[in-house]
Parts: structure tokens; sequence; C-alpha cells
């Protein structure tokens, strides 16, 4: 990794280790007969396990469809299976937004070279 500078390595190792850890967020709920990953809840199973749903949760639960339901590619099945198409959705998280947060950065970059005001607020 000698193109990556050194202050950006540790972050990008750290974040890499995270993703391929992802996986325990299905395993250990099942382990211990957890039900859903921590804060991954629809409102009938908040209402089954607290006895009630905030009102605007159950009204806004239909809003967004996640591109990758479950964190799972279609058609995988098992339990390694699932787990790798887990880190595959993690991993394809973190590029989209390390390449949005890259793509905003150089492009508020490129106005100050260019002679455009000074965004940062600094003098």
């Amino acid at each position: 990794m000698r193109w990556l500078p050194d202050q950006y390595r540790k972050l990008w190792l750290g974040l890499g280790a995270l993703v391929l850890l992802s996986p325990l967020g299905l395993i250990l709920p099942a382990m211990l007969n957890g039900g859903s990953a921590w804060g991954e809840w629809t409102a009938d199973e908040l209402r089954q396990t607290l006895g009630f749903a905030p009102e605007q949760l159950q009204k806004l639960e239909s809003l967004w469809t996640a591109l990758l339901p479950d964190y799972t590619l279609p058609g995988v099945e098992g339990a390694w299976q699932t787990g790798l198409s887990y880190i595959l959705s993690g991993a394809l998280g973190v590029g989209l937004v390390a390449a949005i947060c890259l793509g905003l950065g150089r492009w508020l970059a490129s106005g100050r070279e260019e002679g455009g005001q000074d965004v940062s607020g600094g003098d």
C-alpha cells in the first residue's frame, strides 16, 4: 500500500477490519437468540419486544427500500454465503461513501485552486 499516504493507512486498515468483522452482526444475534441486528428492528419487531412502536416509524418504514435488503445478494442462502454477502455489501457501502467523499473533496478543492473563494472559513 505504498500509494496510500501514511496518515491514511491506519484509517483504511481499520475500516477494512470493521468490514471483515461485520458478519458478527448476523452471527451473534443468531447465537444469543437476539432477533435482528442491533438497531435494525422493524415496527413489528419493536411492537413484539416493547409492546408498542413509534407512530412515525410505522409511517416511514416503507419510505426507503434498501438496494441490498438484509445485506444479502439476491439468491444467496446458507450461513457462509450470507456472511460473505454481508462483507461484500459492507465493502460496497464503504466504497460508495469513500468515492462520494473523495469526489466532493476534489470538487471543493478545485474551486480554490482556480481562484475561487475559500470555503473553509479560514482567513
